[in-house]
């Protein structure tokens, strides 16, 4: 067996533990970043390739050095065809967004912290997490090539993904850390590099598409005008879909994909939760996927966990330098999370949570209905300011979907509440079961509401 002794192990070379690691190899602290794929496939990554904030990342490894993975920066707008009402509406995007080549850009941030100072181990599959009786997270074991593998430090960082077995394989009872996960909060994915022959009309835009039930979506995201990300992907409370042969049906009905070549094919597992109400322990810290720093609506999560990962690596740095990355030392973390990104994740999760109890055929029908400018800020911001107004102004369109509306305004405004609850989050461990109390009691109003069944 091989010992390595490190101050900082990140287990996952993706975005998450990549701006971890070069934040604290920067900061002058051994880094080793523990990665499954061989050094070629590392940063090949299942994805949407749909960059949301393409203009802000931190600077430990700045947007100029991932530039050259960013294939698209004309899209501008969302499209969303719904069959069901033989429509299509056309969504404006706030903000900078991009597509990218998923792979290339995952090359870049695994170089951005490699030239910081990380080392990086690939070949190498964690199997266990090492603690003391206490429960202190002091490491992690794992196998490169048939030999075992020791990695001690004072911080493990998760960055290994949805469903991440370190948290299978840690004892985190008593900690604040959140174990109220499972596999019906995730959404599993499939996609395809596909590349066409003559330029589709929509490359500035990305395209959505509902399935026959209210559980998946399909995806077509535009990398360029003749290679585009096209995907699918279904909530895991529900019954599986046929994901590959769902898609090539799609594919097959659209004349622009005639003669059409698959470059790539990749699946993958994504959160469809809100974050992690506590993403700490003695010793150790998640982040990205493997804390559910993804947007719930949309899937996307490259920005957040790019600062979920410098988030991390501070509050790290913090406690060591205090001499103990104690749960109350390393609380800092949950704290800036929730600040950036993390309340507005929760209140978008709600829509998550009355779209499981809504009928597909009557949802598409209502969303036809609304105006795009309010949808845009209900999917992006957390919270959309539907008001009385806007349910006379779609009482006309909207005939037959008025309770499915009223429905929405209500949840809405559980929506609203539910943000406000969370800019309230504790600045202490002791603090959060008391807030979760409240949180609760703010999600039986919304289960109630909208007649969905408890997601947690």
């Amino acid at each position: 067996m091989a010992t390595h002794e490190c101050d900082i192990v990140v287990v996952g070379a993706g975005t998450a533990g990549c701006y971890a690691a070069a934040t604290a190899a920067n900061a002058g602290y051994d880094v080793v970043v523990v990665e499954r794929k061989n050094e070629e496939e590392a940063g090949h990554i299942a994805c949407g390739d749909a960059l949301k904030g393409a203009n802000a990342f931190p600077e430990a490894i700045p947007k100029s050095q991932l530039e050259s993975s960013f294939t698209n920066t004309d899209v501008d707008h969302g499209r969303f065809e719904i069959p069901q009402e033989d429509t299509v509406l056309e969504i404006p995007v706030p903000g900078e967004l991009a597509v990218i080549d998923r792979w290339e850009y995952g090359r870049r941030v695994i170089e951005g912290a490699n030239e910081a100072g990380a080392q990086f181990h690939y070949d190498t599959v964690v199997k266990d997490v090492t603690q003391r009786e206490d429960g202190h997270v002091t490491g992690v074991r794992g196998k490169r090539n048939g030999s075992v593998q020791r990695y001690d430090a004072e911080v493990v960082v998760d960055a290994a993904g949805s469903l991440s077995i370190l948290q299978d394989k840690a004892d985190l009872a008593d900690a604040t850390f959140d174990t109220n996960v499972t596999y019906s909060q995730f959404c599993s994915a499939y996609r395809e590099i596909v590349e066409v022959d003559e330029p589709v009309a929509w490359d500035d835009a990305l395209v959505f598409k509902p399935t026959s039930r209210a559980a998946g979506y399909l995806w077509y995201f535009p990398r360029t005008d003749t290679e585009i990300n096209a995907g699918l992907g279904f909530q895991m409370n529900e019954e599986p879909m046929q994901l590959v042969e769902d898609l090539k049906s799609d594919l097959r009905n659209r004349p622009e994909f005639d003669g059409a070549t698959v470059k790539d094919k990749l699946g993958a597992a994504l959160p469809t939760r809100r974050p992690y109400d506590s993403a700490v322990a003695p010793g150790f810290v998640a982040v990205g996927d493997a804390a559910g720093h993804v947007n719930p609506t949309t899937g996307g999560g490259i920005a957040g966990a790019a600062y979920a990962g410098k988030y991390a690596a501070e509050s790290a740095i913090d406690a060591m330098e205090d001499g103990a990355v104690s749960e109350a030392n390393l609380w800092e973390y949950n704290e800036r999370v929730m600040d950036h990104f993390g309340a507005r994740y929760a209140g978008l999760d709600v829509y998550n949570v009355f779209s499981t109890a809504v009928d597909v055929d009557d949802l598409m029908g209502m969303l036809g209905a609304l105006p795009a400018t309010k949808l845009a800020e209900a999917l992006y911001s957390g919270s959309a300011n539907v008001g009385w107004w806007l349910k006379i102004q779609t009482a006309i369109k909207s005939f037959g979907h008025w309770d499915l509306i009223y429905d929405l305004y209500k949840t809405k405004s559980l929506a609203d509440d539910l943000i406000d609850h969370y800019e309230k989050y504790p600045s202490s461990p002791r603090d959060l079961a008391a807030w979760q109390n409240q949180r609760d009691a703010i999600m039986d109003d919304i289960y109630a509401t909208t007649g969905a069944d408890p997601k947690y």
